[in-house]
C-alpha cells in the first residue's frame, strides 16, 4: 500500500484533462492553426476539439499522439516540463525560438534568418582577440 506522501506526488506529477486541453490549446495558437484543421485529422467536429481544449472531454491516448504530431512536440510534452533533453533544444535555443515566434510579419521572420545565418559564418575569437569582446 502506498503511503500518503507517495500518493500526493503522484498526484502532483499527473496534469488534469484541463491542464492538457489548455496546453493543446495554446501550442495550437501559437501556431496558429485552427481548430477545424486538428478536428479533421482526428475525426471530430471543431466543437468536439473545443471540449478537449476546455477540459470538457478526455483525450484518449491515440489522440494526444494525432495532436502531438499536428503540434510539432513530443508526447511527453502533455505529461511533464519540456527540457532540453526532451526537446532536444538548449535554453538559448528555445528562447530564440520563443522570440521568433512572436515575430507576426514575414520580412522580420525573413531579417532573423538573414542575421542567424551570417552569425553561424562567423568564425570564434582566438587568442588576443578573444579577450576583447
Amino acid at each position: 500500500m502506498k503511503k500518503r506522501s507517495e500518493e500526493s506526488a503522484t498526484k502532483e506529477r499527473i496534469r488534469s484533462t484541463a491542464a492538457i486541453g489548455q496546453m493543446v490549446k495554446a501550442r495550437r495558437k501559437e501556431l496558429g492553426i485552427p481548430q477545424e484543421r486538428i478536428a479533421a485529422h482526428l475525426g471530430v467536429t471543431y466543437q468536439q476539439v473545443q471540449r478537449y481544449e476546455n477540459g470538457k472531454n478526455r483525450l484518449n491516448v491515440e489522440d494526444i499522439q494525432i495532436i502531438a504530431a499536428i503540434l510539432n512536440v513530443p508526447v511527453n510534452y502533455f505529461f511533464g516540463a519540456i527540457t532540453e533533453k526532451s526537446t532536444g533544444l538548449s535554453p538559448d535555443e528555445r528562447k530564440i525560438l520563443k522570440l521568433f515566434r512572436k515575430i507576426k510579419n514575414r520580412a522580420g521572420r525573413a531579417a532573423v534568418i538573414t542575421v542567424a545565418r551570417l552569425a553561424a559564418q562567423l568564425k570564434a575569437p582566438t587568442g588576443a582577440d578573444a579577450g576583447q569582446q
